[in-house]
């Protein structure tokens, strides 16, 4: 299967992180060549891959926000759950994983892999059904952090039985309902899995008894709850943090 990724960013960070079979580099005839996408154009020369000139228009009706830039690609490699578990032990360290309980959103789930890029996890894992996967509008909204993510599609309530029996990972659930601690009282420095639900329903019932603790952020102002991916790329950025002062010895 082939897609089209579109804008600068997404382009160059395919490009860079050589995971996927490359086709075609279109690009509008008569924009300027420079900064990102003089560098587009060098990963594309060392891959030997053809640049076409095209009209704006025929970039316009591949998606919104090309930015003059169009690569034609082979799909998402998914990854594998052991191939998490791998990394996490080639890099000697405690394994950190974003798991997503039915992400619909594309936005969304393109801000959190974007978020789970940056903080280091191990990888993400997305349900098999009924949720949005990594597609050229994902890979869009990530700015192509995707691209650099193993992220595996899996059963979830299986994938974190099988994180907790092969490493001892803690679970942790964002939710902001009754029996949710505060995620300053919940420890975020060892094996952690976190699970985020969906954005209206949040996690499934199967998920959230997977759990091992709920946590919540405080809400001080009038508003009872934050969007999907802001709440947890906060709890991401606690767990790194977390993580990070424990390595210090703080």
């Amino acid at each position: 299967m082939k897609e089209w990724i579109t804008g600068r960013n997404p382009v160059f960070e395919v490009l860079r992180a050589r995971r996927r079979q490359v086709f075609r580099l279109l690009v509008a005839a008569g924009v300027e060549e420079k900064g990102r996408l003089d560098e587009i154009l060098r990963l594309a020369g060392a891959r030997k891959l053809s640049v076409n000139r095209v009209p704006r228009q025929q970039l316009d009706a591949l998606g919104e926000g090309h930015q003059g830039v169009a690569l034609e690609v082979s799909g998402y490699p998914y990854a594998a759950i052991r191939d998490i578990l791998a990394l996490a032990q080639q890099r000697n360290e405690a394994l950190f994983v974003l798991a997503l309980d039915l992400i619909q959103n594309p936005q969304n789930l393109g801000t959190l892999l974007r978020s789970a890029e940056a903080v280091g996890v191990h990888g993400v894992i997305l349900p098999l059904a009924r949720a949005a996967g990594v597609t050229p509008a994902v890979v869009h909204a990530s700015a192509g952090a995707s691209e650099h993510l193993l992220v595996a599609q899996a059963n979830l309530a299986q994938a974190l039985a099988l994180l907790k029996e092969e490493v001892g990972a803690w679970v942790i659930g964002l939710e902001g309902g009754t029996g949710a601690q505060p995620v300053e009282l919940v420890p975020l420095d060892g094996p952690l899995a976190l699970v985020v639900g969906n954005e209206g329903e949040g996690m499934r019932a199967l998920v959230r008894k997977t759990c091992d603790a709920l946590v919540a952020l405080p809400m001080m102002g009038k508003i009872e709850s934050l969007n999907a991916a802001v709440a947890g790329s906060i709890v991401l950025y606690r767990a790194l943090e977390a993580r990070q002062n424990k390595h210090r010895g703080a």
